[in-house]
C-alpha cells in the first residue's frame, strides 16, 4: 500500500515529508498548477502536506503563501503580488480564531446581531474581493468553539458562540452554494468527525498558532487535495466490487440467495445493507458499478433477485461471475466500458485478493478495509468520488455507458464498419458555447484525460469570458443516436491572430471516439474559421502518459506535421484545401 491511501498514518506523512517530497517529484507527466493559500493562522505545515497529497494525485503545486493571519488583507488589499502569482486555485484557511466580532454574556441580542452582521459583512468582503482572480476558491467552514459559556444553550441565545458559529456557518454554506467557482471545505465537519478536544490543541494555539492540531493536519490537507484533484478531473469514476462477504455475508453458491446476510432484521445483515445502499446513492451520482467474482453466473445473480436488496442486476454495467482471475475480468471491464484501469477502484474483503490486483494492476486503486462495517468510511473517507460539480449529464453517465455497451454489441452484427455507423442514426448539434453550457464544458475539459491534444485546463470564469471574446472561436459537439443521447461530449477552443487560428484546446469523450464525431467537430470548426476570415489553422499536440490516441489525429484530417520533438507536435492546415469528412451524423448547426 502507498502511504497515501487510505488510512493513511498521518504521524508518518508528517516525519517522512521531505523524503516523500523528492520521491513524489519524480513521478511522470505532474499536471503544474499555482496554489495560493491565504492565512487565518500559521500554514507551514499545511503547505508542505498538501503538497504530498497534489503530488500523490499528479499535480505539482507551486505555492504562493499569504502573510501570516492576514487572509482579509491579502485579499482586499492585495499589493499586486497575489495578482501577479495568478494562481489556478485559492485556498483561504480561516477557523474560528478568525472571528473577531464573538458576542459576549454581555451583550444583548440586538448587540450580538450587530457583531454577526458586522462578521459576515467581512469576510463577504474578503470573498468577494478573491473572485477577481478568476479561479476556483476553496474556503473552510468553521468549527465550533471548545467551551461554552451557557453550557446548551449556547447554541440557541443570540449571545452564545455556538449560535453565532453556526449562523456564520450557515451563511458561508449559503454563499457557497450561490457563488460559482467557491467551494466548500468542511472544517467543521472534520471537527466534529475526529472530535473538538482531539482537533484543536490549546497548546499548540499557544506555542505555534496552529489553529487545527498538529496530528490532524494530514486530514484536513487530504480534504482540501480531493477537492483540487476533483476540479482538475482527477476523480475515479467507478467501483468493481466482490459479492460475497462484500455486498452480502455468506458465500451465495453455498447457501444460496436466502441464506445469505442482508436483511436489517438482523444485525449480521444490517452492514451489508447500508453498503449496498450507499453503493445505490453514487450510482444516482454517476458512479459505475461492477463486479468481479468468482461463482458462477446465475448464483451471483440470485442474490440481486432478493426484495430487500437494495441494488439490483441491472444497476451494474458489467457483471463478471467466472473463475478467472479477478484481475483479469477488472482488465476486461476497464476495455468494455473504454476506461483506463487507473479510474477504478476494487473493492473485496479478501486482503489475499486485493493483495494479487495491487501487483497484477498497479494502476487499479484497492479499497482497505477490516470488516464489512467499515466500508462504506474506506470509500467514502478516500474521497474517489469527491463531487465538486454535478451536472444532468453525471446523473445519466450509467444509462450512457449502457447504450455504449448495446452500440458494442449491434456492431458485431454489421460487416461494414460504416453501415454500423449509419444504423446508429445519429444526430449532432454543434454551437458556440454559451452561458447554458458553461458548467458541462468546464467539467469537460477538467476531467478528460485521454482525447485531450494539449492538456489545457479552464477554470469556470475562463470558459465564460470565451463567451464574449470576438477573437476566440468556441464550439461544443452533442450526439445522440437510436439507443440514447451522449449529451455534450466535445468542446474546441481557437484563438484568431489576423488570418491564422491557433487551436488551443480540443476535447472529446472516448466513448464517442471512432463514430466520426472527431471528423464532425473539425468539419464544423473549419466552416466557423472560414466565416472569420481564417485561412490557416494551426493545431498542437502535446503528448502523454494518456492521450496517445490522438498523436495523429490531425494528420488523418489534413493537417501536415510542421514540427516534431519530444514535449510537442505541430499541425498546420490550408482551409482552402480542407474536405469534410463526416458522412453519418446528421448535424444541426447552432450559431
Amino acid at each position: 500500500m502507498s502511504l497515501f491511501d487510505y488510512p493513511f498514518d498521518g504521524a508518518m506523512l508528517l516525519q517522512k515529508k521531505r523524503s516523500l517530497r523528492r520521491e513524489l517529484l519524480k513521478k511522470p507527466n505532474l499536471t503544474p498548477k499555482k496554489v495560493a493559500i491565504l492565512s487565518g493562522s500559521t500554514i507551514g505545515e499545511i503547505k508542505n502536506i498538501l503538497e504530498l497529497f497534489l503530488l500523490g494525485y499528479g499535480i505539482a503545486p507551486e505555492f504562493y503563501v499569504g502573510n501570516y493571519g492576514l487572509f482579509y488583507e491579502n485579499l482586499v488589499f492585495d499589493d499586486g503580488s497575489l495578482a501577479a502569482f495568478k494562481p489556478d486555485i485559492l485556498y483561504i484557511h480561516t477557523s474560528r480564531k478568525n472571528l473577531k466580532n464573538m458576542p459576549t454574556t454581555a451583550d444583548t441580542a440586538q448587540s450580538a446581531g450587530e457583531k454577526l452582521e458586522a462578521e459576515w459583512a467581512r469576510f463577504e468582503a474578503a470573498f468577494n474581493a478573491a473572485k477577481r482572480f478568476g479561479c476556483p476558491i476553496i474556503v473552510n467552514s468553521f468549527d465550533a468553539p471548545t467551551h461554552r459559556v451557557m453550557g446548551n444553550r449556547d447554541a440557541v441565545d443570540a449571545c452564545g458562540g455556538v449560535y453565532f458559529i453556526n449562523e456564520m456557518n450557515a451563511r458561508l454554506t449559503t454563499y457557497v452554494g450561490k457563488n460559482e467557482g467557491f467551494y466548500l471545505n468542511d472544517l467543521a465537519y472534520l471537527a466534529t468527525r475526529f472530535g473538538l478536544d482531539n482537533w484543536f490543541s490549546e497548546s499548540e494555539w499557544y506555542l505555534y498558532k496552529y489553529a487545527v492540531s498538529m496530528q490532524y493536519i494530514p486530514e484536513l490537507c487530504h480534504n482540501i487535495a480531493n477537492i483540487i484533484k476533483s476540479l482538475l478531473g482527477k476523480n475515479k469514476k467507478g467501483l468493481v466490487l466482490d459479492l460475497d462477504n462484500t455486498l452480502w455475508g455468506g458465500v451465495i453458491g453455498e447457501v444460496g440467495p436466502e441464506g445469505i446476510e442482508l436483511s436489517t432484521e438482523t444485525p449480521g445483515g444490517m452492514a451489508y445493507h447500508e453498503f449496498q445502499a450507499y453503493l445505490k446513492q453514487l450510482e444516482n451520482l454517476g458512479i459505475l458499478l461492477n463486479v468481479a467474482s468468482k461463482n458462477e453466473p446465475a448464483a451471483a445473480e440470485s442474490g440481486f433477485a432478493r426484495s430487500d436488496s437494495p441494488l439490483k442486476r441491472d444497476d451494474f454495467l458489467c457483471f463478471k461471475a467466472n473463475w478467472e482471475p479477478k484481475s483479469q475480468s477488472i482488465a476486461e471491464i476497464a476495455k468494455e466500458i473504454n476506461i483506463l484501469p487507473e479510474s477504478l477502484v476494487f473493492v473485496d474483503d479478501n486482503p489475499a485478493e486485493r493483495e494479487i490486483v495491487r501487483q497484477q494492476l498497479p494502476d487499479v486503486t484497492v479499497a482497505s478495509f477490516a470488516g464489512p462495517e467499515k466500508m462504506i468510511a474506506a470509500i467514502d473517507r478516500a474521497g474517489y468520488f469527491e463531487t465538486t460539480t454535478l451536472s444532468a449529464d453525471d446523473a445519466k453517465r450509467n444509462e450512457m455507458y449502457r447504450q455504449n455497451l448495446a452500440r458494442a454489441a449491434e456492431q458485431q452484427s454489421f460487416g461494414s464498419y460504416e453501415d454500423y455507423l449509419k444504423s446508429l442514426e445519429m444526430q449532432g448539434e454543434f454551437g458556440s458555447f454559451t452561458p447554458p453550457h458553461a458548467e458541462r464544458i468546464t467539467q469537460l475539459i477538467n476531467k478528460t484525460n485521454q482525447f485531450n491534444l494539449t492538456t489545457r485546463r479552464y477554470t469556470g470564469p475562463e470558459v465564460e469570458a470565451l463567451i464574449e471574446d470576438e477573437n476566440a472561436v468556441t464550439l461544443y459537439g452533442r450526439l445522440a443516436d437510436k439507443f440514447g443521447d451522449n449529451g455534450l461530449v466535445s468542446a474546441m477552443i481557437g484563438h484568431v491572430h489576423g488570418t491564422e487560428c491557433d487551436i488551443e484546446l480540443w476535447i472529446m469523450s472516448c466513448r464517442v471516439f471512432k463514430r466520426q464525431m472527431e471528423h464532425t467537430m473539425m468539419d464544423e470548426f473549419v466552416r466557423r474559421c472560414a466565416a472569420k476570415g481564417v485561412t490557416r489553422i494551426v493545431g498542437r499536440y502535446l503528448p502523454t502518459a494518456k492521450n496517445l490516441l490522438t498523436k495523429e489525429i490531425y494528420g488523418t484530417m489534413g493537417f501536415e506535421k510542421m514540427s516534431e520533438s519530444e514535449t510537442e507536435s505541430v499541425f498546420a492546415l490550408q482551409v482552402e484545401q480542407y474536405v469534410p469528412q463526416n458522412t453519418v451524423i446528421a448535424v444541426t448547426a447552432k450559431e
